[in-house]
């Protein structure tokens, strides 16, 4: 398993630039081939890298960056990877976050492309205690971030009430439910993380209608299954 940090990882790159991220998607999907992420140390860097190397412009993602006012966030799938991963794009509101969550034991790897967000990593839960907050790390736009469980929970939050935050999420396996855990008993509930490719007609034609997100209210318990259509946002961790 990769030893990698979940913490920002900087913006090294031995790769050629990733100009779009029509681009970036089709190198990750030559990168991961069959296989997606798996155990392998160095196909984890070399995903790290593509990440690195395609530098955010909003022409390349603002199509698939739907967000409701008075929601935490979007979640708008970009590209399925074949089945290996999935690729998408977040909205975060301002001042906004999302639960303390675990990632079903696949990688996930995360590009901020406008904005900034904190990621507070904790350690998983002992019996009857609380979660133990590691650190908080800034995130800030174009830096990667990795995570994986046996690294262990975290939190993303947008720090700005008067800014979004828009960010990019690469999960290996992809993934139906989650945990998400509360932070003064560590309890764990089943949360729902589905999602459906976006097509580019549902995207430009109904980019209200047929999309969900995630209310303040309705993060506080995510066990609810949010329904699978061709819609632009799935409200979920």
């Amino acid at each position: 398993m990769p030893s990698l940090s979940s913490a920002s990882c900087g913006s090294e790159s031995t790769q050629l630039p990733v100009k779009t991220m029509q681009e970036l998607v089709s190198s990750l999907n030559q990168a991961m081939g069959d296989s997606g992420l798996g155990d392998d140390l160095r196909t984890v860097h070399q995903v790290k890298q593509l990440m690195h190397s395609y530098v955010s412009q909003s022409d390349d993602w603002e199509q698939h960056a739907v967000y409701h006012e008075g929601t935490r966030y979007t979640r708008n799938l970009v590209d399925d990877g074949n089945g290996r991963y999935n690729l998408l794009i977040l909205v975060w509101g301002e001042g906004q976050s999302s639960p303390i969550h675990d990632h079903a034991g696949s990688h996930c790897m995360m590009k901020l492309l406008a904005g900034e967000l904190d990621e507070q990593l904790f350690a998983w839960p002992r019996a009857g205690g609380s979660l133990e907050l590691r650190r908080t790390a800034p995130l800030r736009t174009n830096s990667v971030a990795y995570m994986h469980d046996k690294i262990g929970l975290h939190r993303i939050a947008n720090p700005s009430a008067a800014t979004r935050a828009v960010s990019l999420h690469l999960y290996s396996p992809p993934y139906n439910m989650c945990k998400t855990f509360d932070e003064s008993t560590g309890k764990a509930v089943q949360s729902s993380c589905a999602a459906q490719k976006l097509t580019t007609s549902v995207a430009k034609e109904s980019s209200s209608s047929q999309s969900f997100s995630c209310s303040a209210g309705f993060a506080a318990d995510l066990t609810m299954a949010m329904p699978q259509q061709q819609g632009t946002a799935i409200t979920s961790i």
